[in-house]
């Protein structure tokens, strides 16, 4: 019978600050604002023969990456059906409740999200870790659960877990 374990991972070095904004009609957005964000990961898993699941420091390193992607950055979301975004050279342009929104190219950082929320952001790290199915087989990971935290005490999350 094997054993069924969760390693969870809420390092001080899983965390990123970025500035946003909601977007709740096509008329309503909130004011551009920041968070420090915190990102913890739970890996349901099988426990090995050697009593270890599996070594979480390649899974640390990768989150770390996908944080500093994030860090000082402005998140807009490329998938919202009230915002379109028009690329120049050297920047992003938004389109959003009747007004244009330039930001920089290097202040900025487009995810395939439909809003910048809590609910959003621990979706996209979730699916940046489960594209990778060579590796949750390697690890005997069937099951992942991201949370990502706004440093408000408020909190949303994503789950993953194999059929």
């Amino acid at each position: 019978m094997s054993r069924l374990a969760t390693v969870e991972l809420h390092k001080e070095e899983l965390k990123f600050s970025a500035g946003h904004f909601m977007i709740f009609s096509a008329t309503h957005r909130e004011n551009m604002h920041g968070h420090d964000y915190q990102v913890n990961v739970a890996f349901d898993c099988t426990v090995g023969s050697n009593g270890m699941s599996f070594d979480c420091r390649d899974y640390k390193k990768r989150l770390q990456k996908l944080c500093q992607q994030l860090d000082y950055r402005f998140l807009l979301p490329s998938q919202s059906e009230f915002l379109r975004l028009e690329e120049t050279e050297n920047s992003w342009i938004a389109h959003v409740c009747n007004e244009i929104l330039p930001f920089l190219k290097k202040d900025a950082v487009v995810l395939p999200i439909c809003n910048a929320t809590l609910e959003e952001l621990s979706n996209w790290f979730l699916q940046q870790l489960i594209a990778d199915t060579t590796a949750l087989a390697t690890h005997n990971i069937h099951g992942i659960t991201v949370r990502v935290f706004n440093g408000r005490g408020e909190s949303g999350a994503s789950y993953w877990k194999t059929a």
